[in-house]
């Protein structure tokens, strides 16, 4: 029995001994230890460890991460120190720091998260690097700041107590519920916990019901469960639309005089067919010697919302609206978002208008911004307005068509300037009455898309190029017209997208070999871009068309909002702005108060406060963003879960250590297919070739390759599909 115990207290290896040595000197980097001190700190009180203990000191010294200071007496030699960053919980329980320095990643294991959860702000030792070692590591001190405190899960209740199981993967610890926090739960239904206690060495937190969202597999449930998974709201307080219900809405005689009138003038929207809430409208008239006037009508949110109300607040707190398969989560209660914001046809509506002088060359040669009344002549779906296009008859068809000629233009020298072509297929479904899928189709963008796209991208632009330049206008007019017009700060909020990052362009780079493609990541800015136009168009109809187009977003930097104007690296503009959607994202609703402000030539506002705003904004958007893929993912698993047991062809999407991911040709379903769960030979992924490897046979998989996979799983609680090749032997 002993001599069991012996070897099993042997286990410790030299390894683990310095990483626990380290950890010991380094909450405490100035104090001297002997070996018999850590040994205590460390709870070890056998002979065969304290051993180890020992020896590992002396190799820790001679690898200079340790100094003995004089005989059997230690202190820290390289003091890593503190850093402070995020947690990107992993869903095995560990961890990384991320920060905003481009140091190595440092790993922080399950054991030294303390209560940390993924996203927290933490403040974490790291550890001094050993020279055997491949990564950093750390262990967490402090938490600065709470990313969450509520959670989405199933409820099982016993007899005694209670736990909600996190439907998150990056939430490793089930909630204990108290019998008096269930607050009427049932069990097996997904709620919404709030952790209210974690006391020091107990595993689990204490949490209480705050939300019963029904049972799991039900279509709200579900939806709801999403959007409490980001931490996105589900539903407005009584309070906010009550507020809502109160606005007026009679448009006052004097507010109609103080605004340019544009009622007279033919205008219109296009939108999709099912939209409620229309942000923009377009208006064309004729001028002298061959010029049009061109409207950009936007909705004046900014009319009716005001700062520092409770309607605000709540917009504020949004960010923006969250588009699920089967609904809008509106940033704005219905009474504004659908109501007396939206610009329906056939009535008189408040707006906030960018008016341009233009010829047939698509020149801007004067422009105008300010708040306007107009009146909506026709509403058009995408489907009727290309139908114009296209065969060139139908309602306000010189309007539409002379519109698309100068959005053809106005595309075209945006590329030549070096905007990327990114448009990607959009996955939608037919959904009936429950919410349940019956169908998958793909939206894909037509001359009807393009033709709002380019005057919202005009209009966007110019906004910020007004800012930029202090608020003068940039025109080709008689400068008598401008006389008055008084330079204003720079305060402004800017719609930015960095250069990609060098070392993710030549990952992409080597990537794209493997297909016989090739790109110079050392080119310029502006040639890089129209390189990688060129590739998107080689790769158009190609088996590698969609990993390709997705590994080439990736290379990419994320857009997001600040007041630093860095430019949009990806449209290839200086200046960008977004201005033509305040119904539905906050940063619009920033943008037309700080226009109207310096319209009148007010001051620069407080840079550093609209800097917190757009962080908080462009964090909204990441959370509203990974809410919609989510939701496309569990209508995608419930769509197949019928489909179990029946095969079709499907392309090599990508690749893992631990998998195969394949996507059906016909709906786009991506699945995994397990490498252990392939029969025929025993498989490896080659990384730096970047393909799965058969030990013995030497069959390859790699990326958009055509298989033939059968349907084994469709597991909607993890919004999973699992799949397994079939025909093995006709294929090898």
């Amino acid at each position: 029995m002993g001599k069991n115990k012996s070897k099993s207290k042997e286990k410790l290896t030299r390894e683990q001994a310095a990483t626990l040595i380290l950890g010991v000197f380094g909450r405490n980097p100035k104090q001297v230890y002997n070996f018999k001190q850590v040994s205590k700190l460390l709870f070890f009180n056998d002979k065969y460890r304290r051993a180890i203990i020992n020896r590992t000191l002396e190799e820790l010294v001679n690898g200079k991460q340790l100094e003995q200071v004089e005989p059997g007496r230690y202190r820290l030699l390289s003091r890593a120190g503190y850093k402070t960053g995020t947690l990107d919980m992993t869903q095995h329980g560990y961890a990384f720091l991320v920060t905003e320095d481009k140091g190595d990643d440092v790993f922080i294991a399950r054991n030294n998260l303390k209560t940390a959860l993924d996203g927290d702000l933490v403040k974490v030792f790291v550890y001094p690097k050993r020279k055997q070692s491949t990564r950093v590591e750390g262990e967490v001190v402090e938490i600065l700041e709470r990313a969450r405190d509520t959670f989405v899960g199933t409820v099982e209740i016993s007899r005694n107590f209670a736990f909600l199981l996190p439907d998150s993967r990056k939430m490793p610890f089930d909630i204990f519920i108290p019998q008096d926090k269930l607050n009427g739960v049932e069990h097996g239904q997904k709620a919404i916990a709030r952790i209210i206690d974690w006391p020091a060495k107990v595993k689990n937190p204490f949490g209480e019901i705050v939300d019963i969202l029904g049972y799991p597999g039900e279509n709200d449930t579900e939806m709801h469960s999403i959007l409490a998974e980001f931490d996105l709201p589900i539903r407005f307080s009584a309070e906010v639309e009550a507020e809502a219900e109160k606005i007026p809405d009679v448009i006052t005689p004097e507010e109609i005089k103080s605004r340019r009138d544009f009622r007279e003038v033919p205008t219109f929207t296009i939108d999709p067919a099912d939209a409620k809430d229309f942000d923009d409208a377009l208006s064309l008239r004729p001028l002298e010697k061959g010029l049009w006037e061109v409207g950009v009508h936007i909705a004046d949110v900014s009319h009716y919302v005001k700062t520092k109300t409770i309607l605000d607040q709540e917009a504020f707190d949004r960010g923006t609206s969250v588009y699920l398969v089967d609904r809008v989560v509106p940033m704005l209660p219905e009474k504004l978002s659908n109501g007396v914001c939206s610009l329906k046809p056939r009535e008189d509506k408040l707006t906030f208008s960018a008016v341009f002088r233009m010829n047939d060359q698509g020149e801007v040669l004067d422009e105008w911004f300010g708040r306007t009344i107009i009146h909506s002549n026709r509403r058009f779906s995408y489907e009727e307005a290309q139908q114009v296009i296209e065969t060139g008859e139908g309602d306000m068809k010189e309007e539409i068509l002379k519109l698309y000629e100068i959005s053809k233009i106005l595309k075209e020298k945006r590329f030549t300037n070096g905007s990327i072509n990114f448009e990607r297929e959009e996955v939608k479904f037919h959904l009936a009455e429950d919410g349940t899928p019956t169908g998958v189709y793909f939206k894909v963008q037509k001359e009807a898309n393009w033709l709002i796209e380019e005057f919202m991208l005009l209009a966007n632009k110019r906004v910020a190029s007004y800012a930029s330049r202090g608020g003068k206008y940039e025109t080709k007019a008689d400068p008598q017209e401008l006389k008055g017009k008084k330079p204003v700060g720079k305060t402004f909020v800017y719609r930015i997208h960095d250069q990609p990052d060098p070392e993710k362009m030549d990952s992409f780079t080597r990537f794209i070999t493997k297909f016989g493609h090739s790109l110079n990541p050392k080119l310029s800015a502006r040639r890089l871009s129209s390189a990688l136009n060129e590739l998107l168009d080689q790769v158009q109809g190609k088996k590698e068309q969609n990993v390709v187009e997705m590994m080439a977003l990736r290379s990419m930097a994320k857009a997001r909002y600040s007041t630093i104007n860095i430019g949009h690296y990806g449209l290839a503009f200086k200046d960008y702005a977004h201005f033509t959607s305040p119904i539905r994202r906050y940063p619009d609703l920033m943008v037309h108060r700080l226009l109207a402000h310096y319209l009148q030539q007010g001051e620069s506002k407080n840079a550093e406060t609209y800097e917190k705003r757009c962080q908080h904004a462009s964090e909204m958007e990441r959370r509203a963003v990974e809410a919609e893929r989510a939701s496309i993912k569990y209508k995608q698993v419930e769509f197949m879960q019928d489909k179990v047991g029946k095969e079709f062809t499907g392309v090599v999407s990508g690749l893992t250590e631990w998998g195969i991911y394949v996507e059906i040709v016909e709906n786009k379903c991506e699945g995994m297919v397990s490498i252990k769960g392939i029969a025929d030979d025993f498989y490896e992924f080659d990384e730096e070739e970047y393909m799965i490897i058969g030990r013995h046979t030497g069959r390859k998989f790699e990326i958009g390759d055509e298989v033939k996979i059968e349907v084994v799983n469709a597991n909607l609680s993890r919004r999973q599909l699992d799949y397994k090749l079939v025909d093995l032997e006709q294929e090898t």
